[in-house]
């Protein structure tokens, strides 16, 4: 048995006990950086999020159906209107707990002056892109971050703190925008500021995610619609394979290209319009490649379609064999997938109690996800500390509710 496997989440107060560490974390940190009195703070989380289906495809305008984790960004700040020489301040000042960061873990921001940031804190410039797209007016704060949502892990750490910052800001201003608003002003944040041309999906269901629910979204028109996931016969394991290859960014942009190209070739405003028929029409003008990137859009959207109808009628059974489907496709046509990621999938399927098992995320690293008996979650997890050969942490997760403020 692999013995130095990471903490096991195997009880739902250890997440509540998390957030409430890290509360208390960046009060006391906040205490020490920024003010001496112990005056009134506001505090906020976002969550993270784990999609069950739908992957690559939001960018297809197509469906996905994820659901919000108990994972969090935390922020604690307060408004700062006066400099410490009583002038008025345009500055805001910004700490970040993440360890990994070393000392470039503190920013300013001067609110006359929203320019990105160097590569070396890169992650400011997630908060100055949503000071910018806020759609109130900001006013200057200081503020102190902590977040246990494991960057890299394909389990949308950037969403998570886009959502808490807008959160933050809404609060501290009390000038609030509707759930769907906040999410696409924090996407258009992060691609104007990190230059990641990521879909709707993340920062929706950070937004807007419900205990006990999954949210299918429909990326073309951001209609969303609820599914409960209660069951308390069946959870959700979201295992991290601790790897991350660092090719996203470029195949990220070159899967979406192709994607977009075949659409253009056959005639379609995006794949989502598409259907298999369409695709083997215009095989001939279409390289090998790029037809089994948009043969995995295609398909992927029906089977998200699908497994909403099942979660719909509780068939899980029909819903896991649809994961199963998904991360084929992903690791056959996409091609998203990495030995780590396939090591994972396989060790779960083959476990008694496992319904169905995908990777999840951009892939190329992150975690999988699994659907599986309650009675058989310790025995999956005992199995892949044995068998899988990299060092794997563990979230059994309940859907848990969108951003909000912490009382």
């Amino acid at each position: 048995m692999n013995s130095d496997y990471l903490a096991l989440y195997d009880n739902q107060s250890k997440y509540a006990d998390e957030l409430n560490q890290n509360l208390s974390a960046c009060k006391t940190e906040f205490l020490k950086s920024f003010c001496t009195k112990n005056s009134e703070l506001i505090s906020v989380c976002a969550p993270g999020r784990v999609n069950l289906i739908g992957e690559h495809i939001d960018y297809n305008d197509g469906f996905v159906l994820p659901m919000a984790i108990p994972l969090y960004t935390v922020i604690v700040g307060k408004l700062k209107p006066f400099d410490d020489n009583n002038n008025k301040n345009t500055v805001c000042r910004v700490k970040s707990l993440e360890a990994s960061l070393g000392d470039k873990n503190y920013v300013e921001i001067d609110l006359n002056n929203l320019q990105k940031k160097d590569k070396n804190q890169n992650w400011a410039n997630y908060i100055i892109g949503v000071v910018a797209n806020f759609e109130g007016t900001v006013e200057p704060f200081d503020c102190v971050i902590k977040s246990n949502v494991p960057l890299g892990s394909g389990l949308s750490s950037s969403a998570a703190l886009e959502v808490a910052m807008y959160t933050f800001l809404e609060n501290l201003t009390n000038q609030f925008s509707s759930k769907e608003n906040k999410a696409l002003r924090c996407q258009k944040a992060e691609h104007e500021y990190a230059s990641v041309p990521c879909g709707i999906m993340d920062q929706f269901i950070s937004s807007m995610g419900k205990e006990n629910n999954t949210l299918l979204i429909d990326c073309r028109s951001y209609e969303s619609k609820l599914f409960a996931l209660n069951d308390p016969d069946i959870s959700v394991l979201v295992v991290n394979s601790n790897v991350k290859h660092q090719l996203e960014g470029s195949e990220y942009s070159s899967r979406r290209k192709q994607c977009e190209d075949v659409a253009r070739i056959i005639g379609k405003k995006s794949l989502r319009d598409a259907t298999l028929q369409d695709l083997q029409n215009n095989e001939k003008k279409i390289d090998r490649e790029s037809y089994k990137r948009a043969k995995h859009a295609i398909t992927e959207i029906e089977r998200t379609l699908n497994a909403s109808k099942a979660l719909s009628g509780n068939d899980m059974t029909t819903f896991g064999q649809l994961m199963n489907q998904s991360h084929d496709s992903l690791r056959d046509d996409f091609n998203v997938s990495c030995a780590e990621l396939d090591s994972l999938v396989e060790i779960s399927r083959n476990s008694d109690g496992v319904l169905g098992s995908r990777m999840t995320g951009g892939g190329f690293g992150g975690c999988t996800v699994t659907l599986v008996k309650t009675s058989h979650v310790n025995e999956v997890i005992e199995n892949i500390k044995q068998k899988y050969k990299g060092v794997a942490s563990f979230y059994v997760c309940k859907p848990c509710e969108g951003a909000r403020q912490i009382q």
